[in-house]
């Protein structure tokens, strides 16, 4: 970051804390590296694990829900608790909250390296999943604070950056991870390498970050926070064990409960608002068209972007032989082309029009039909290698989408919903690569089952998964283009 896009402002200071809306100039280079750390790792955690399934599978000898739940488990938690951390950040200091999730964090990392079953890395997952919870929402709320203007834009769009190299890459560096097998610690390196980065960013925090606090001191809203979660969860575990159980009756009852347990979760927000409580969500929030379309077009693309590197890791590990840094080295062409698109939005960043950044989703979808015809015509026989060009497209869908998007949705909040906007697109975010793995994981295994489930199944299987995610790409690109097509400018 340079100083042209970062005004300076005194880090030094130990219990002052800045409200939001408050004149501050920008943080030093020092800070910002500092929370895009946080938010590196907490992503990276959520996609690393992906490259790390059969290894896993293999070692603990998990199930296909058990599977799936070492991806989702954390997913859930993550988003679960996103506005409630938020909110607490709001309440008793940005700071204060980054350093304890990111402690917190450090913790059920070094439990999961070290978790003898698999349950138990489930319930530590979930674990590092709260605290992430904790720590992420920090993130946009001191950078929503201290900048301003293109600064502000350029701050996004490089948080955006963050979270898709996260994504794309964390397939690679999880596949290094693996195969150099550091003291014979296989699969678990993968969680004990966020001890030290945890550490080191705990003696950063204080010294280079500035406390500030949200405005106001409403109360936290625990019912809110209780209605969120359960409302999440049954969906995540109907969606989970519905193909494991061949979709028995009580699954769609805990689906139809989901339903009920939303509307009264809206009632809940709407009665406390009315009553100047300070709900947990403001649902004022919803009247920017922008705004609301926007985070719905965010949680369909993460629903797509999430689960498609879940699938594709099991195609190329258990379909096509592949060993974990193999799978790894194939993903960098998707980071290669995320990484490029990227850059190319970071020029345009103060100006961001809805008809640009629905380009985005539906390039993703043309790459991702590329992808299903290149893997289904390959069958077992032709290289992989054929997979990198389309992989190069997927990419550049990704990086055309991500930072803009966020972007985008941040400009259509109003001003005194900044902070709990934020919270929401966290939660949309991380709450629809969650249920994305969901949902894929419900198409792609019963498709293998049908096409024998042997290593000759999974070209199929995986062409078949990616048919509702070509889907998504092109419902998102629609609702991108349904909200307001003007430019939003600084």
């Amino acid at each position: 970051m340079t100083s042209e896009a970062s005004p300076e402002i005194a880090v030094g200071e130990r219990a002052r804390a800045i409200p939001d809306g408050a004149p501050a100039a920008a943080p030093s280079a020092g800070a910002l590296l500092v929370v895009l750390v946080g938010t590196f790792i907490t992503v990276l955690d959520f996609f690393i694990a992906n490259v790390a399934v059969p290894a896993i599978k293999a070692d603990l000898g998990a199930t296909a829900a058990q599977s799936q739940m070492i991806i989702v488990g954390y997913g859930v938690a993550f988003t679960a608790g996103l506005i409630t951390g938020g909110r607490l950040g709001d309440l008793y200091g940005r700071r204060r909250m980054f350093a304890l999730g990111m402690a917190l964090f450090m913790l059920a990392s070094a439990v999961c390296s070290f978790a003898p079953s698999v349950t138990v890395l489930i319930v530590a997952r979930i674990a590092q999943g709260a605290s992430a919870a904790l720590l992420v929402p920090q993130v946009l709320g001191i950078i929503g604070t201290v900048y301003t203007g293109a600064a502000r834009d350029r701050a996004f769009t490089i948080y955006g950056l963050v979270i898709g190299l996260a994504g794309v890459f964390g397939q690679f560096i999880g596949g290094a991870l693996i195969t150099v097998d550091v003291a014979g610690l296989s699969w678990r390196t993968i969680f004990l390498i966020n001890v030290p980065l945890c550490l080191l960013s705990l003696a950063l925090t204080r010294r280079t970050i500035p406390e500030s606090r949200g405005a106001g001191g409403t109360r936290l809203d625990l019912t809110g926070a209780l209605l969120i979660t359960a409302t999440l969860g049954l969906v995540v575990f109907a969606l989970l064990e519905g193909p494991e159980r061949d979709w028995p009756v009580w699954v769609w009852e805990a689906l139809a409960g989901a339903a009920v347990l939303l509307a009264v979760t809206v009632w809940h927000l709407r009665r406390r608002a009315a009553a100047g409580r300070g709900p947990l969500i403001e649902p004022g929030m919803f009247r920017s068209r922008l705004f609301s379309v926007g985070l719905i077009a965010t949680v369909v693309y993460f629903l797509a972007m999430g689960s498609f590197f879940f699938v594709l890791a099991l195609y190329l590990q258990l379909g096509r032989g592949l060993n974990p840094l193999e799978s790894g080295l194939m993903f960098l062409a998707l980071g290669v082309g995320y990484f490029g698109a990227s850059m190319v939005s970071a020029r345009s960043a103060a100006t961001v029009t809805a008809r640009r950044v629905a380009v985005g989703p539906l390039t993703l979808a043309v790459g991702y039909s590329a992808i299903a015809l290149t893997a289904n015509g390959l069958d077992l026989s032709g290289s992989v290698l054929w997979l990198l060009p389309v992989l190069l497209v997927a990419g550049l869908g990704m990086g055309l989408t991500t930072g803009p998007l966020t972007n985008l949705v941040l400009r259509g909040a109003v001003p005194e919903h900044a902070a709990a906007a934020s919270g929401l697109l966290n939660t949309a975010q991380e709450g629809g690569a969650a249920v994305g793995v969901a949902i894929a994981g419900a198409v792609f295994f019963p498709a293998l089952a049908d096409a024998g489930g042997t290593a000759g199944a999974y070209p199929q299987a995986f062409a078949v998964t990616l048919v509702p995610l070509v889907c998504l790409g092109v419902l998102a690109s629609l609702l991108v283009l349904a909200s307001p097509g003007r430019a939003a400018r600084t």
